[in-house]
Parts: structure tokens; sequence; C-alpha cells
């Protein structure tokens, strides 16, 4: 475990610059304020996170509390092999457990108090009916990047790259998934990039 409050921080800033420089997207730091204090506040013990990048929000959300253990999935070798090392670093491998696959890939057995998706942004409907079984009754589901850097909040025919045009389909769709669904109850916030908080109706 690393030793002191200064190492941690040390290893933290290490992380966010590697993730500039390589240009890996990690969570902005609302969101994942938003997030550490979601987790102390409803008392979360158990997460899945869907992308795990290089660690950074795993790392983020295990110190936030003592009592949290955490299963991360990510199927990108390169970052997959660098969030153990970054993990390993801060002595967190007994509460973080890295999983090397395609989410959609994996079937889990456990139940989370809170399930993060913040994977691939075309998939993030498929990645919420694969794991919803897995959510405890009183648990939540959080998405990460809604507003897509604002191309979400624009028209769809003002949007030049075909790609992106396609993505931010796939986005509102999921979005009006989420509005739509009788199961659920889903809040919206303008925090970071867009993030929503999903609920089961009790």
């Amino acid at each position: 475990m690393v030793k002191n409050v200064n190492n941690v921080y040390s290893s933290i800033r290490e992380i966010k610059r590697y993730a500039l420089e390589e240009n890996v997207p990690i969570m902005q730091d609302e969101t994942m304020d938003f997030i550490t204090d979601y987790i102390v506040k409803k008392n979360v013990r158990k997460i899945l996170e869907v992308g795990t990048a290089i660690g950074y929000s795993a790392i983020m959300m295990a110190l936030s509390s003592p009592l949290v253990n955490i299963v991360s999935i990510e199927k990108d070798k390169d970052r997959y092999m660098k969030a153990v090392k970054n993990i390993k670093k801060l002595g967190l491998e007994k509460r973080i457990t890295l999983i090397f696959n395609d989410a959609l890939d994996i079937n889990l057995k456990d139940k989370y108090d809170l399930i993060i998706i913040d994977a691939a942004k075309s998939k993030n409907r498929d990645f919420f009916l694969q794991f919803e079984n897995n959510l405890e009754i009183n648990g939540a589901i959080i998405t990460d990047n809604l507003n897509f850097h604002g191309f979400v909040k624009k028209d769809v025919s003002e949007i030049s790259s075909r790609n992106i045009r396609g993505l931010v389909k796939k986005i509102k769709a999921y979005i009006d998934f989420l509005e739509n669904n009788v199961k659920y109850k889903t809040k919206f916030y303008e925090i970071g990039d867009g993030i929503s908080v999903t609920e089961r109706r009790l």
C-alpha cells in the first residue's frame, strides 16, 4: 500500500499526466468528485466499472472509501496492462479486480451497489442491458460522457463528421432509452461531459 498522502498525490498526478500525453480519456475532475461523493453518501461497497482505461477512475473510487471493492473491465490490452501497473503501484490490487475482455462477452453473477458505464459510447445501451441484472435493488447505474464534448446538444445535421454523427445518434437513442424506461428513473446532470444516474423504480 502507498505509505503516505504525498505518494498518493504524486501517483495520481503521474497517471493524469500520462493520460494527457498519450491521449487516453479519463474522467473529468468534476465527474470524479461527483462519483466519489456519491460512493460515500450512499455507502457504496461493491462497484462494477465498464471501461478501465489506465485505472484512474477505479483508483479514485477505491481511495474514496477503504470499504469499496471494484471489478473493472477493459478490452484494450495496452491500457489494461498500464492499469495493472498503476493499481499495483498504489497497493490497491486486493480491492480492484481487473478483467481483460470485451464487457459484452462477460457474464457476472455478483450484485453491485454501483455500476459505472464509461466505455464505447455507441454501446451504452448494450452495456446497460448486459449488466442491469447485476444491479442491487437499491443500486444505481452511472453513465459518463452523455454530452460527448457538446456534440449531443447540436442538431445532427450540423455535424460534419459522418462517424461522429453516427455516434451522437446512438448516444441520443440511449438517452431516450433511459428517459422512457418504465423500470428505471434517471436524473441527468450537467457535470463534466454530462452524466446520468439511473435507479430502479421501487
